[in-house]
């Protein structure tokens, strides 16, 4: 198969591999011929679209066409524009899909004292300020021989905030940098401080809650003689203290899974995007959760998933994520829907709503029971919507922040990033997954090659399972993790 058409109504077909000039081709009832080279990726017109004329694709609207487009011509930037707006007015239209049928499944997995599951146990160091991320470095290079027994490994997350912010930034940075600390693939952490930064162990314990002294420890390292002495002292405390968590087996409802895509092309929204939302179904038809976000690349195709909200309470919320995340952009003088990087580009995706249109094919078709803002824990079992951006680092950190277990990261372009949860990386295409084998956990680039949608999602279930279970992603192996908190205001 060369071509691809993803739904009857599409006037544009998309090609699943590079089509020379000339190249005779028949899909959908229609026949035509590559006017020029159309690469892998990229969108085929298959009827006449006129200038001013809609340019269809997954069903949806996803562009204006700038000008006359013929049958076999290449359709991209050239010649299509966005049809987006900073409004828009929705409509509740309530649609319910079948899940499919999933014999239970558990994992092998840690079971917390609060009874919250776990699929790492591993010693985390979370730094409350920027200026004390190389003493934390520095912990985990020297205390790595306390990873023993089921203690998995000592980690830090680094990143530059903590002092000289204000207002919502500086809570901003609290709330996140807590919830990190909850976290349950972190079996014990030691909360890292400078000693004079703005973000205080007073202020940083108020936020943190209720917690237990044995698992979470604090050290100012302006308060004593050696701070690597008396962190090291402190991490062979916490370590001994995780040592205790086994690997039991565990329900697959209790797994929650976050869902992102990054360095996307053509083929996103037709191999590795549905392909996890396929997976989502199965999880959820498990009992389980997971959890979508990227909130600008739901633009031009947020009402796919907001006639899936399982109550209007739910599609008010949803609304309001969508229309606040607008206002942000027009707020800084910016368009909605100038979205898609070069990388996007060149493989494929014309417009934010092209984009978007792929991106929520991560979501499945179950009902969308709850809408959280920005790093907001999880509490609903089901598909989730968290608010954040499309940047990568942010948005994972975003996932990572509300309690996610893991996340799968799609990619048709391919990227090394790995959050502070496991980031299993989905390639969209075969050749990214043999080119980059050190960065490519799994490969959904099968499905432009025949294997039916169906079953790429029961073999990324398995998968998921055996990453739940223990198996290293390719991230993971390198050591390759990072955060990023969304900022708004000024430094000071």
């Amino acid at each position: 198969m060369k071509l691809i058409q993803i739904h009857p109504r599409d006037n544009v077909a998309v090609a699943l591999e590079t089509l020379p000039a000339g190249t005779a081709l028949s899909v959908g009832g229609c026949e035509v011929t590559a006017a020029q080279e159309i690469t892998r990726g990229h969108k085929i017109a298959l009827a006449e679209i006129p200038a001013g004329g809609e340019v269809v694709k997954y069903g949806n609207v996803i562009g204006i066409a700038k000008e006359d487009i013929k049958p076999g011509s290449w359709v991209h930037t050239h010649n299509v524009k966005t049809g987006l707006s900073e409004g828009g007015e929705y409509v509740y239209d309530h649609q319910v899909f079948e899940l499919p049928k999933v014999p239970d499944r558990t994992f092998q997995g840690f079971r917390r004292k609060d009874g919250r599951a776990a699929i790492r146990n591993e010693v985390w160091i979370i730094p409350t300020v920027g200026c004390v991320n190389s003493i934390a470095q520095q912990l985990v290079r020297e205390n790595q021989h306390l990873a023993a027994g089921s203690v998995e490994g000592i980690y830090t997350f680094s990143h530059p905030f903590g002092c000289s912010q204000m207002g919502d930034d500086h809570a901003q940075t609290r709330k996140v940098l807590a919830d990190l600390v909850r976290h349950p693939n972190a079996g014990a952490v030691l909360v890292l401080s400078l000693g004079c930064e703005n973000l205080t162990q007073e202020q940083f314990k108020q936020e943190l809650g209720e917690y237990d002294p044995e698992r979470v420890k604090f050290l100012v390292c302006q308060e004593v003689p050696d701070e690597i002495e008396a962190g090291s002292s402190l991490l062979a405390e916490l370590a001994a203290y995780a040592a205790q968590f086994k690997r039991e087996p565990i329900p697959a409802s209790e797994l929650i899974v976050g869902m992102k895509c990054g360095g996307s092309d053509g083929l996103s929204g037709i191999t590795a995007n549905p392909t996890v939302g396929r997976f989502s179904d199965r999880l959820i038809a498990l009992g389980g959760t997971t959890v979508l976000t990227e909130v600008p690349e739901m633009f031009g195709a947020e009402k796919i998933l907001f006639n899936r909200c399982k109550d209007e309470a739910v599609f008010d919320k949803a609304v309001k994520m969508v229309n606040d995340f607008k206002s942000y952009f027009t707020a800084h003088g910016q368009v909605v829907y100038e979205n898609p990087s070069p990388g996007n580009k060149a493989g494929g995706i014309t417009t934010l709503e092209d984009k978007s249109c792929g991106c929520v094919q991560k979501g499945g078709s179950a009902q969308i029971c709850d809408v959280l803002g920005y790093a907001d824990p999880i509490h609903t079992k089901g598909l989730n919507l968290l608010s954040g951006p499309g940047n990568d680092l942010v948005s994972c950190t975003d996932l990572t922040a509300a309690g996610c277990h893991m996340i799968l990261f799609t990619t048709g372009r391919g990227t090394p990033f790995g959050a502070p949860a496991p980031t299993v990386k989905i390639s969209t295409n075969t050749p990214l997954f043999e080119k980059k084998g050190g960065w490519i956990d799994f490969n959904a680039g099968t499905v432009a090659e025949g294997e039916p949608l169906d079953a790429a999602g029961d073999r990324l279930l398995d998968f998921v399972i055996e990453v739940a279970s223990g198996k290293k992603t390719k991230t993971e192996q390198k050591g390759y993790r990072d955060i990023s908190i969304f900022k708004d205001g000024v430094v000071l």
